[in-house]
């Protein structure tokens, strides 16, 4: 059964390995999980999860596998024997209660509470009470089985599959929006380094060698330091349709403006699409004609175009099709955007639109043209890929 649940959690997105599959099988062995589903559900997410952004796709994997398990209150038996001979755990019990308890033997006991489990799975309001106990016994409302699992209570411990239901990491999930941390993460692997500077960069594993050469006499050897000669251009779409992405954009930004990430890094604006020039300022007021940003743009600086592509196809395909009436575009759209993707030899559109919205519209027009990926977690990480390296085009 559990090698389904290894292709499930493929399925779903978490990318386990056979060696994590195998450490969880020795896992299993060695008895870490307490030979409960709770203890499963802990031990296999702490091996098959590598980050956080998978935790939701494990929850759903896990639901999808182990949903309708019939519950198995494992060595229920001796916890019951225990909490019975202890009389400290019977001084709430009432005169009535410790005579029905006296009535029922154990087969009877671990029938009725594993009822009131099932029960409480079902109806997920808080539980039922333990053969009438008002509370006060610990398989009574609130009270928990030695074991960690309940049959009631509002709050307190779950079981594994209430805690898959439940979801609780789905904010992390790599296909929802992203904060400025996660961006920065993505964007420090959009780099190409190289040695540049004055030479005050001690290395150690040539001086070793230098030395050896040098039969043990010290000989020092120094090199410039390594620093990213990656270079970005990013075009940002403002106003209109792009409003409710504004912050999202601002995260964005602030992550690629960061001092230092970049050998050169240059930002301009524009409204749904480009045409004869690019924005300085998110006003309009300071034009740079596109001919002059491609003139002093070299091929090999990567551009990033963030917007959400959606816009009236004259907008797109027609001379003079700018949303705005002071601006006459001489050239439609489409050819400004071929005119970057001739010349530039990364250029990689993030639309943070789902992309459910791109069919049959001008983003899917404009995603023939510019490699086009979602703005989220996933998208960031394939576009980033794609641009260091051309890897990972929308269509691999």
């Amino acid at each position: 059964m559990l090698i389904d649940f290894f292709y499930e959690l493929r399925r779903q997105g978490v990318p386990v390995s056979a060696h994590e599959w195998l450490t969880l099988m020795e896992a299993l062995e060695h008895g870490l999980h307490d030979s409960s589903l709770d203890g499963f559900y802990r031990v296999a997410r702490a091996v098959c999860v590598k980050e956080v952004g998978q935790l939701d796709a494990f929850d759903v994997a896990f639901l999808a596998h182990f949903r309708g398990v019939r519950f198995e209150a494992l060595a229920l038996s001796g916890e019951l024997l225990e909490w019975l001979s202890d009389p400290r755990l019977m001084e709430g019990l009432s005169d009535e209660e410790r005579r029905m308890i006296d009535r029922l033997d154990l087969d009877e006991l671990r029938r009725r509470f594993e009822e009131r489990l099932r029960e409480q799975e079902r109806r997920h309001d808080g539980g039922n009470r333990w053969i009438g106990t008002g509370g006060t016994s610990p398989f009574g409302q609130g009270g928990a089985h030695p074991t960690g699992l309940r049959a009631g209570g509002d709050g307190g411990g779950r079981s594994a599959m209430q805690l898959a239901a439940q979801r609780r990491f789905r904010e992390y999930r790599r296909d929802l929006i992203l904060d400025v941390r996660q961006i920065d993460l993505a964007l420090r692997r959009l780099r190409r380094l190289g040695r540049d500077g004055a030479p005050d960069e001690l290395d150690l594993d040539e001086t070793i060698a230098e030395t050896a050469r040098n039969a043990g006499e010290l000989e020092l050897v120094f090199h410039p330091p390594k620093r990213n000669r990656m270079k970005l251009i990013l075009l940002m779409d403002v106003g209109g349709s792009m409003e409710p992405h504004a912050r999202l954009v601002e995260r964005l930004f602030t992550a690629a403006a960061r001092a230092g990430r970049f050998a050169r890094f240059r930002h301009y604006y524009f409204h749904n699409c480009i045409y004869d020039e690019v924005y300085e300022d998110a006003d309009f007021r300071t034009a740079l004609p596109l001919a002059d940003l491609i003139g002093e743009s070299s091929r090999d600086e990567r551009v990033v175009l963030v917007g959400d592509a959606l816009m009236h196809p004259a907008e797109l395909l027609s001379a003079g099709g700018a949303l705005y009436y002071y601006r006459n575009n001489r050239s439609p759209g489409i050819a400004s955007l071929r005119r970057l993707a001739d010349w530039f030899r990364r250029a990689a559109w993030l639309n943070p639109e789902p992309e459910r919205f791109w069919p049959r519209t001008t983003a899917e027009m404009i995603a023939s043209i510019l490699p086009m990926w979602t703005l989220t977690l996933d998208g960031l990480d394939r576009a980033v890929r794609y641009l260091v390296g051309g890897a990972g085009t929308p269509s691999a």
